[in-house]
């Protein structure tokens, strides 16, 4: 089993070396991680990753390998059936014709409910219609189903249907290193160049050598900048929740992005823009930037790009505290229209297929907010984007 995590890491070339492996052979015999899976994750990751880059992959790697031994261990210590095996089977499947007889409260109703239900229960309940619990069609709780509801306690989507969260959820960074499967996507984003000689003359200037050469009758060597891109990107990306299904397609647009534009900065948002955005997802709530210091630190003339489905719940776009996860002050188009009278050139990059645009109300609202103009991340529309942004 260790020997196909060690196996694993270097298939997803993070660099362990064979002394690092038997490093942490040997901190086992040692016991140093106390039979604790936590404990042999941080012992496992302290003794083979050596650069914070390799994180995400470690952490990929390492739940593959190793998925399930948390619960194997619960369940061998206790004798009990693991608790997730039974909340999967109190999942209640409805009917296309159950789902529709169930009515959306609207966003101040939900609101109101919820803090009433919070304040009338008093312990756990599934498989109803009222109560904060498990299955059944309350709008409150997990692993059932409700048009409009907010989840609470489930560890992943189920049925996108959310329109708050009440709970801490983790993402995880692009990875700007991945290696493109679509080359084709660099050939799409040099359309938006626009070349300068900056910075220090280290790229010989043959031309004018041989003229000055000719002209004084010695050697006459002359240095001028390199021709680079001067075209200064600003993007903002989408993670987290319904984007996981994107992660690797997105990936790849970073990769090529971080190539093309030498003057790239990003920031990532979940869902929709508000008062803040961030750097690295681990610290997403505790090292945020406000978005007011976006618009003012980087001038008017950065082309701006929004990576991202646009598929949410219309509240959290429209409505002040409509955000999945925090409660927001002012509503996100407020934000997105400040973006886009602040940076004229802006555009939206969406990586679901354009023919299934229609069929969310929230994609829909996005497109009108920035005038249409939203592209698919295939070529051509890469190469659609890339022309409106030099217009």
């Amino acid at each position: 089993m260790f020997l196909q995590f060690f196996t694993s890491l270097r298939d997803a070339q993070v660099p362990v070396t064979l002394r690092e492996y038997l490093t942490l052979m040997e901190a086992l015999d040692a016991d140093l991680a106390d039979q604790s899976v936590e404990n042999f994750y941080y012992l496992s990751r302290t003794a083979l990753v050596k650069d914070e880059r390799n994180l995400d992959k470690f952490d990929r790697v390492f739940g593959s390998v190793f998925k399930g031994l948390e619960s194997l261990l619960d369940a061998m210590d206790k004798a009990e059936i693991p608790e997730e095996w039974l909340k999967k089977l109190a999942e209640k499947y409805l009917t296309e014709e159950e789902k529709k007889q169930i009515e959306a409260m609207g966003w101040d109703k939900l609101m109101e409910t919820l803090k009433k239900r919070l304040e009338e229960q008093k312990g756990r309940h599934q498989g109803g219609s009222k109560w904060i619990g498990t299955a059944g069609t309350s709008p409150f709780g997990a692993h059932g189903y409700n048009p409009e509801g907010v989840r609470i306690g489930q560890e992943k989507n189920r049925n996108n249907r959310a329109v708050k969260v009440w709970d801490k959820r983790e993402f995880k960074d692009l990875d700007g290193n991945v290696e493109l499967g679509i080359r084709n996507i660099k050939v799409a984003l040099r359309r938006l160049r626009k070349f300068a000689r900056t910075g220090a003359p280290d790229e010989l200037d043959l031309d004018t050598t041989i003229k000055e050469t000719a002209n004084h009758g010695y050697l006459d060597v002359h240095m001028r900048p390199e021709r680079r891109n001067a075209v200064k990107v600003l993007v903002f990306f989408d993670i987290g929740g319904s984007m996981d299904s994107h992660i690797e397609q997105v990936e790849e647009l970073f990769s090529a992005a971080k190539t093309e534009f030498k003057h790239m900065e990003y920031f990532y948002f979940h869902n929709c823009l508000y008062e803040g955005v961030w750097k690295q997802n681990k610290r997403r709530f505790t090292d945020r930037t406000p978005t007011w210091d976006v618009l003012h630190k980087y001038p008017h003339d950065y082309k701006v790009v929004f990576v991202g489905d646009a598929s949410m719940s219309p509240y959290e776009i429209m409505v002040p505290g409509g955000s999945v996860e925090h409660v927001n002050e002012e509503a996100g188009s407020v934000w997105l229209d400040r973006i886009i009278r602040t940076y004229p050139h802006a555009v939206w990059l969406n990586p679901v297929a354009q023919k299934h645009w229609d069929y969310s109300e929230s994609t829909t609202i996005i497109r009108r907010i920035f005038s249409e103009r939203m592209y698919p991340i295939t070529i051509e529309g890469l190469e659609n984007a890339m022309k409106e942004l030099v217009r």
